[in-house]
């Protein structure tokens, strides 16, 4: 977990999940907007703690 590029690729990928399922809601069927949601909120739930994981190494 020491490569920092691999968690920016990984917190930019999922934010910009949540942020185009957000904008494209209405087009998506409902069946399987349930399961990209649902999916969009554990990456991003990740990287909030990938964020935090991270600004707690850098202390140390």
């Amino acid at each position: 977990m020491a490569d920092s590029g691999s968690i920016l690729t990984f917190v930019i990928v999922s934010f910009c999940l949540a942020i185009i399922l957000i904008m494209k809601k209405d087009t998506l069927p409902p069946q399987m907007k349930r399961y990209l949601a649902l999916l969009a909120i554990v990456m991003v739930a990740v990287s909030f703690f990938l964020i935090l994981f991270s600004f707690f190494r850098l202390g140390t």
